[in-house]
This record gives structure tokens, sequence and C-alpha cells, in this order.
């Protein structure tokens, strides 16, 4: 007798393959027969699935969950999108290995770089672990979908220099200690190396992170102590990921795949029709590492994520440079500074200019509408398109936009409207999406908590492939999300519906797949908020043939497996 049969559904099954209709059913936690529909099969309980596609659940390579599962084992909300696997400790950061008194620095820059308010990281985690084992062990058997985790550069630094890891390069001696506490994690499955040399990346005090004090030499060291495990990967990000690679960024990459012999990932390409030379100058890096014996695969959003902005929290308009200095500022303070036109003009002219690189885009404050408003002299206002206020009160754009944000005392939500949102650039992404080193990933998903939300991706993307622009097929897109970024992680029997595979499965409705409008809610630890989004026309998800979500809410089942390299996953050759 079957635990679960699958009965009715068009079974697209991750690999490309044309849809077929049939059952699937599943004992013990892996698919054990995909069969013609209707064919008589005892089973505890049945899924009906008529008019609805079966599909593998999807996979989810670039998150930051590694705080929010010890909180939230549910990964909420990419588990309602269907995401039944996600890769964290990405960028260079984890929360271990952990040195003893180290946890408040980890928390403050986690808090700074990647969003995660420092109120559900005090008070949501109780940074009870030293080594990178203790950690795995922490979430081991208590989370709601299968996890894996990189070692973050910037964790391991930390622990061998301690306050020392920020300010200067480690020596031969500190190089072995790091590459010797890397393998303990590897030994214990962790899944490879994540590093950071972006300038962007700062910690709680404002200094460069740690991993970004390092040489070439450091981080090449531990690239080959990756090669040396099995099922192993990297994750690499240098200062033109948002932009433009220089020469020796391409190099880079292309050395550190080499070195371990593994496969490396970078986050994020950006395509812009308006930009028609990025996208061949990125993946300049992926040839270059094949010339080396390497793989570098980029990764790539299927849709636009909204940024919610303000003037008042840490935002991308902090990184543009000239302006964290302003921002930065206690609120009366910045407030006064803003007020000053000749402040307001320098800020514009740096924002303007070549250093911004893609940070450019966000100086157009024509193109902000503005989200939730506060004081009464705003009221009306959410919805309106700045460039459009300002013409009424003959005002430059970005003076319009501040008198509306000082009149709330900065909390006024703006949302950027995307520039490469035109036809040109999504025919450019639909090519570019065929690319053979080029993977849908990078949601971000449990970092950047109250200004993005990019976990929901999944249901959107099917939404426009099935309804919207259809540029690719629903078989194509569910190989983008399950079978491509299953097979590029090494991960085991899991990223396709067969025999012998995880029952990791979402069910839909083609019809009607979508991801509700992002809304920020306070249901973090601490009472911290968070931008999140409901899914529409999901029917049912299920990891290792347990259901996770059921008409799109979680049913408090935590069946998943935390993923460990060699075991949960095999090796990927990089020629």
């Amino acid at each position: 007798m079957f635990d679960t049969l699958i009965t009715g559904g068009l079974v697209v099954d991750g690999t490309g393959a044309p849809g077929r209709h049939a059952d699937v059913a599943i004992k013990g936690g892996r698919i054990v027969a995909v069969t013609p529909p209707g064919e008589p099969a005892p089973a505890r309980a049945r899924i009906h699935a008529d008019g609805l596609v079966v599909a593998p659940g999807f996979v989810d390579v670039h998150t930051h969950y590694d705080a929010q599962l010890l909180w939230d084992p549910y990964a909420t909300p990419s588990n309602v999108h269907g995401v039944t696997t996600v890769i964290g400790g990405n960028c260079g950061f984890t929360l271990a290995p952990l040195r003893p008194g180290g946890a408040d620095y980890l928390r403050r820059m986690m808090a700074r770089v990647e969003g995660m308010p420092l109120a559900a990281l005090e008070t949501g985690v109780d940074w009870s672990w030293e080594t990178f084992a203790e950690y795995l062990d922490t979430l081991d058997g208590r989370i709601g979908v299968n996890a894996g985790f990189l070692v973050g550069h910037c964790a391991l630094r930390s622990y061998v220099l301690g306050t020392e890891a920020v300010g200067r390069a480690a020596t031969a001696g500190e190089v072995a200690a790091m590459t010797a506490a890397l393998h303990d994690a590897l030994a214990a499955g962790a899944l490879g190396l994540s590093t950071t040399l972006s300038s962007t990346h700062v910690d709680g005090d404002g200094r460069p992170v740690a991993s970004r004090w390092a040489s070439h030499e450091e981080t090449l060291a531990l690239c080959a102590a990756v090669g040396e495990h099995e099922g192993t990967f990297l994750e690499g990000i240098v200062p033109g990921c948002l932009n433009t690679f220089g020469d020796d960024e391409i190099d880079l990459l292309a050395r550190m795949s080499a070195a371990a012999g593994r496969p490396l990932n970078w986050n994020v390409l950006t395509i812009d029709a308006a930009a028609p030379d990025r996208v061949p100058r990125q993946l300049a890096a992926s040839a270059r590492a094949r010339e080396l014996g390497g793989r570098v695969v980029a990764l790539t959003m299927p849709t636009l994520v909204p940024m919610n902005m303000s003037l008042r929290t840490f935002c991308a308009l902090h990184l543009i440079p000239g302006w964290g200095d302003v921002l930065g500022l206690p609120i009366p303070e910045r407030i006064a500074a803003l007020r000053d036109p000749a402040v307001r003009a320098r800020l514009l002219e740096r924002a303007r200019s070549p250093e911004a690189g893609v940070l450019r885009r966000l100086a157009d404050f024509r193109r902000y509408v503005i989200g939730d408003t506060y004081a009464p002299a705003n009221a009306g206002l959410t919805g309106r398109v700045v460039g459009d206020i300002a013409a009424e009160r003959g005002l430059d754009p970005f003076a319009a936009l501040f008198e509306i944000a000082a009149a709330d005392d900065l909390r006024t939500v703006l949302w950027p409207m995307p520039t490469d949102n035109d036809p040109d650039s999504w025919a450019l992404r639909r090519d570019t999406w065929a690319h053979p080193d080029v993977l849908l990933g990078g949601s971000d998903a449990g970092a950047h908590l109250d200004r993005m939300a990019g976990a929901p991706y999944p249901t959107r993307f099917l939404g426009d492939c099935l309804r919207g622009r259809r540029l690719v097929g629903l078989e194509t897109a569910v190989a983008m999300m399950t079978g491509e970024p299953a097979a590029l992680f090494g991960l085991r029997d899991r990223g396709r519906l067969a025999p012998g595979c995880h029952a990791d499965i979402t069910v839909f409705d083609p019809a009607t797949v979508d991801a509700e409008p992002a809304a920020l809610v306070d249901d973090l630890p601490g009472g911290a908020a968070r931008l999140t989004a409901g899914s529409v026309g999901v029917a049912h998800v299920l990891v290792n043939g347990v259901e996770i979500v059921r008409d799109g809410t979680s049913t408090g089942a935590t069946p998943g497996t935390l993923l460990r390299s060699g075991r949960d996953t095999r090796t990927v050759p990089t020629a």
C-alpha cells in the first residue's frame, strides 16, 4: 500500500519533457511509481489533482534563511510558493563557526549587510553553538523544508582572527587554522564556501566585512580545501556583480572554481536592454573559467522584485557613493541635512556620476511611487508617482520626495519603478536564460526583510509564463526552477519526479498560480517587521512525502532534511 497517491494531474517532471497525465505514488518519503492515470492502487491518503499541475518542489539556491529557520522552521513565505529546498550561507555570511563572545559582532553585521532586524537576531536565536557542525545539528530534524548551508568566509575569519579579522590580511598560520576549521565544517556536511569582496558589504561598524581583507592566496587556499570534499561547491561575490566585471574579477572567479574543481555561482546578473554589453561581459567569467578547467555560473532573477525603501531605514540608497554619510545621521540631523538644497544637489551629483554604477537608476526620483504615509499632510498620496506630485508643486522631484518624507519623520515608504521593464529587456532575459552558464535564482529570501520580497518568484514566474509574457513554456519554466538547479548543486534524487526520487512535490493550478502583492507584517521576534506575500493557486506542497502546505497555508509539519555534503549531494564536474 502506498502512503500517498496523487491522481489525475498533469505531471511536469522537471526534465523539460512534455507534461503527461499520470498518477504519482509515494512510499517512505520517495516516489515509487509514476503510472498512467486511473490504475487502481491502494493508498493511505489521496490527493486529487484533476486540472492541476504536479511538479517537483522548487529549489531556491540563494537564500539567507540561516537565522530565520531557527524561529520559523517552515521558511515562510518560500514554502507556500512551492519551494521545498533552500540553500543558505551565501554571500560570505553565516552564523557559524562562532568564536566565544563573537555573537554580537555577527548579529550587527548580519543586521547591517543582510537587513535582518537586530531585535529578531537577539531574541529569536540562542547562539548556543561554536562549530559549524553544532550549528547544523541545531537545525537537523526541526525544519519544514530541505536546507543546506555553505560556510561563510566572514565567519571563518572572525572565528580564527577575532577582532583582527577586520583590518588586516591573515598570516600563513591563520590561513592554516581557517582551512582546518573549514575542513571540519565540510566533514560535518557544509555544502562549500561562500565569500564576498563587494564594496557594498560593510559590517555593523561601517567597516569592510572580514572577507574583504583576505588576500587572493587565502581565498584560493580555502577553495582548494573545498575540492577535497565530495558534493561541494562555491559561491562568490565581487564588486562588479551588480554592474560590470573587471578583468581581475573575471580571473579571480575563474581561478577560485579551478582551484576547487567545483562549480562557482555568483549573484546577481542584472539584465537591461539599455546596457546591452553587460551580459556578455559578465559571462566572460564563465568563458575564462572553462579555459582554466572550472565552471562559473551566473544567477539571475526571472521576475522584477520591488524594493521597499525609505529615507529612514537602511536601504539601497545608502549604497550610493556619498549617501551613506548623510543617511546614517541621527534622524533629526538627517532631516536637517536633507533640508539643505546644497546637500541634496551634492547627493544627486554623486548618484548620477559613473562611480554610482548600476545604482544610478535609483537617482531618477521622478519614477518613485509613494507607498504608506503617516502624516495628515500626506493623505491621498499613496500610490501616486513622485514626478506627478513634483510637477503639481513646482519642485524638483527629489525636493518633492523629501518634503513628503519629512512630514512623515522620514517613515514614508518609497517604491522605485523598475527601469528595465520594457519588451527589449524581457526579450534579452529570455535569450540569456538559455545560456548554459545562467541559472534562475537570487531571491535573497530571509534577508532584507523589510525592504524586498524575492521569495515569491516561483509562482510569479509561473503566472508570467502561463498567462503573462509567455517567454518560456510550462515545462521549461518548471525545469529552470527544479531539475536544473538540483543538477548544478548536485542534489541527490531531487528536482525530478521519477521513481526513486525524494517526494518533494508542488501541485498548483495553472489557471491561477501567482503571488499576492507584498505586504509589511510585524511577525518577527522582537516585534520587527518584514515584507511577505502569500501564494495563489498552490494547492499542495510535499517535502519528503509529507504535506507541508495545503491550499496556500502551512500545515505545521517539519519533514525537511538538513542537507549534508556527500550524503545528500554528489560532486558535479566542472568540465
